[in-house]
């Protein structure tokens, strides 16, 4: 009797889900960024939602800048990465969705005094950059960057744009949404624009650690990644994470997902 009361409360006692870690951008808003200590955001709330479903508690770690995320899980001490480009360097440590999460389109942003019309890669030679460290946008552009020999790298992207604002860099590479909402958050609109240089889009996938386990699980995040997107709720939370980041939006009306 004794014992069938034992099993009887066990059963009935709730499963404690599966702690994994996880990182991603601190700098990318409406996909990823950092507020009040914690990652908010397009992609850790899909993050957050798929892996609840799939019994886990995500942990996400806001300890350091983009290219510490990226060297943490390649080291294997993070699961995952929210939210990431898809390069060839990168491949060597991550798995990738094969579904998207939001496609971004890249512009370049020049100071507002900038007159001149940009219509190839060319164009910026001899350029001051300003890039964050950790980031890529895509192989060809990694590529074109590295023969620039005026690189200049921050680790935070106000910093980037101030240095814009205040013509110390000529350029700077940036998702066309990002860049727009960060104009308005930091007052900056008046300075900067974007160029009418598009250098293409990417896509931001859910990328997992090749070290992880968790691999076993893409082909259920790539169905549901899917049916967020046909049912129009990778939208919704574009539109309500722009504007939360903008303070116009609360937070709570953003992370219900179906």
């Amino acid at each position: 009797m004794k014992y069938f009361l034992c099993l009887l409360i066990c059963f009935c006692l709730p499963v404690q889900a599966r702690i994994i870690t996880a990182c991603g951008h601190p700098e990318y808003p409406p996909v990823s960024w950092q507020q009040q200590g914690t990652l908010t955001g397009i992609a850790s709330s899909v993050a957050k939602k798929l892996f609840t479903e799939l019994g886990y508690q995500l942990a996400i770690d806001t300890s350091g800048n983009w290219k510490r995320c990226l060297e943490e899980v390649k080291s294997g001490n993070i699961d995952l990465i929210v939210a990431a480009y898809k390069t060839r360097p990168r491949t060597s440590f991550l798995a990738y969705s094969t579904e998207y999460i939001v496609a971004d389109k890249v512009g370049i942003f020049v100071n507002k005094s900038d007159t001149r019309v940009y219509k190839t890669l060319n164009d910026l030679l001899g350029k001051r950059v300003g890039l964050l460290l950790g980031d890529s946008f895509g192989d060809l552009f990694d590529l074109f960057l590295q023969t620039l020999p005026d690189r200049e790298f921050v680790s935070k992207g106000a910093q980037n744009l101030a240095k814009l604002a205040y013509q110390r860099i000529d350029f700077m590479p940036l998702g066309s949404v990002s860049g727009q909402l960060q104009l308005q958050k930091f007052g900056y609109k008046e300075k900067i624009k974007i160029s009418n240089l598009s250098i293409g889009t990417e896509h931001f996938y859910l990328a997992i650690g090749q070290h992880s386990k968790l691999q076993k699980h893409l082909p259920y995040i790539n169905q549901r990644l899917a049916e967020l997107h046909q049912n129009g709720s990778i939208k919704r939370l574009q539109e309500c994470f722009g504007q939360y980041y903008l303070n116009k939006q609360p937070q709570g009306s953003c992370d219900a997902l179906p």
